[in-house]
This record gives structure tokens, C-alpha cells and sequence, in this order.
């Protein structure tokens, strides 16, 4: 019992990290079309920058802080490279976030080395029945818990957030009324690029992460993602915490080098789902 109340609450705490990345590429994909590809790679950047930033003797906080601002400063890059220039297609976009995670690997090499990285978070732990949690685990939880909320509350009541809406919407009556698209969607990307960045903060004392575990994060953040058809950031919400859970079992109970498998089948089952649903409907309105 009291290794699976472990697994469970890491799980829930990876889950949330997932959750976060995965929320990233909504607000991106709700703007843009775009699914940016980038998305893990700001998790790894914040991740090792904290850890630096925490090494040259900065406080815990104003470190974390600053590495997600630099990874929203580095999502506000991605976006003009991917997306700044007018009439560049969502597909051609796409490609284009692909390409700079792969040229990130060189640079993030360059500046950190190729061996994985941690730096330490939360210290201390917290016993559930017969289970010892890491506090770090319930950081990550409460954290995800705040961010979300302040997400709701910034599309819903924010002048900025019904500006994006409405670029989600539709983009041609947005532009009718003076809402500038490109910018919504570059603001979009900064806004992923830190949502990546507290995610990278967050897992970085429980998962140690190098150059290349951008791309695990990625797929989990991805197969969370398309549960919501990358639209709705509370039905990613939910399937992260469900891969997060799969995933620690997994590894719990079974091997860890089957977690990315895991990530896979689950995005594989949802897309099969959501094209048989499609399908179904299509059906139903031909008749």
C-alpha cells in the first residue's frame, strides 16, 4: 500500500508537470493552429538554467522565476521565427518549431554538456500511512493547481485572453475588430514558453533532465494534449494527470523503459478514438 500511494502522488506530480507543457501547447495551438514542437524544449531550457542560476548562489525562487522567464523569452523567439513572418502556414510553422528544438540540442550542449542534470527543490518529505512523499512532489501539485486556476480566470476575464479567444474563434472577424493575430500569437508563444518553464523548474529536482529529455516531454506533453483536441486546457489537464499516474505505475511496478511506451499508446489510442468519433458524426450528417 504504501508503494502505490508513492507511485500515485509522484504520478500525479509528474502528471501536473505534463499538464503544464501540455497547456503550453494549447494557448499556442488555439491561436496559431500551430503545433509547436518546441514546446519540451523550454521545459529543458528553464530547467538548466535554474540550476545554474541556483549554482552562481541565487535564492530558490528568484532563480526558478528567471529561468521561466527565460524560456518565455526563447517561446517569444520560437514565435518569430516560426510564425513572424505574414502568410506562413500552420504546416510550414510546425516544421520550422521541429527544426529549432533540434538546433537547441547543439546549443543547450554548448552551454550545459550532454550529461543529465538535476538541482535540488523542495526539501523534505511527508508520510501518508506507511508512505514517505517528497515535498517537492506536492509543490508541483499545488503549483499546476494555481497556474491553472490564474489560466481560467486570464481567458475569461482579461481583456487579453477574450483577445484570445477570439483569435481562436475566428481569426478573420478578430482582425475585423482591430485584434492584431500575429501578435496575439506571438504573445501566445511566450506564453507557452513559460508555461514550459515552470514545468521544466518543477520536474527538474525530481527527474533529472539533459540536452535530449526534451523529447520525452514532448510526447507526453502532446498525447495530454490531443485528449482536449489541443483546444481545451482542462481535458489536458486530466489526461496528463492520467498518463503521469500510468506512467509511475509503470515504472513502479513494471520498468521504467517502458514509461515512453506508455505516452505513445495512450496518444495513439485518443487520435484512433477522436477519428472514429469523427467518422461517426460525419455518418450521422450525411444521413
Amino acid at each position: 500500500m504504501s508503494d502505490f500511494l508513492q507511485y500515485l502522488v509522484a504520478g500525479l506530480a509528474v502528471g501536473c508537470g505534463f499538464a503544464l507543457l501540455a497547456s503550453g501547447l494549447v494557448a499556442v495551438h488555439r491561436v496559431t493552429h500551430v503545433v509547436n514542437f518546441a514546446q519540451g524544449m523550454f521545459a529543458v531550457v528553464a530547467g538548466l538554467t535554474a540550476g545554474s542560476l541556483l549554482s552562481a548562489g541565487l535564492p530558490h525562487g528568484a532563480a526558478e522565476l528567471l529561468a521561466v522567464l527565460v524560456a518565455g523569452a526563447v517561446g517569444l523567439l520560437v514565435g518569430l521565427i516560426a510564425t513572424g513572418k505574414p502568410g506562413t502556414s500552420a504546416q510550414s510553422a510546425l516544421i520550422v518549431t521541429l527544426g529549432v528544438g533540434f538546433v537547441a540540442y547543439a546549443v543547450e550542449i554548448m552551454i550545459w554538456g550532454d550529461n543529465p542534470r538535476s538541482h535540488p527543490g523542495l526539501r523534505g518529505s511527508v508520510q501518508i500511512a506507511d508512505a514517505y512523499v517528497q515535498k517537492q512532489s506536492f509543490l508541483v501539485i499545488g503549483v499546476t493547481a494555481v497556474v491553472f486556476t490564474l489560466l481560467g480566470l486570464f481567458f475569461t476575464r482579461t481583456y487579453l485572453g477574450k483577445a484570445f479567444t477570439a483569435c481562436a474563434s475566428n481569426p478573420y472577424a478578430a482582425r475585423a475588430v482591430g485584434i492584431d493575430v500575429t501578435r496575439m500569437g506571438l504573445i501566445a508563444f511566450a506564453l507557452g514558453g513559460m508555461l514550459g518553464g515552470a514545468a521544466g523548474v518543477l520536474l527538474t529536482p525530481l527527474l533529472p533532465i539533459s540536452y535530449n529529455s526534451d523529447v520525452l516531454l514532448i510526447t507526453s506533453g502532446f498525447a495530454a494534449a490531443i485528449l482536449g483536441g489541443l483546444t481545451r486546457p482542462g481535458l489536458a489537464l486530466v489526461g496528463a494527470l492520467i498518463l503521469g499516474v500510468a506512467e509511475s505505475m509503470v515504472a513502479g511496478y513494471l520498468d521504467a523503459s517502458y514509461q515512453t511506451v506508455v505516452a505513445l499508446l495512450l496518444m495513439l489510442a485518443i487520435m484512433i478514438w477522436q477519428a472514429s468519433q469523427r467518422t461517426s458524426l460525419t455518418e450521422e450528417a450525411a444521413r
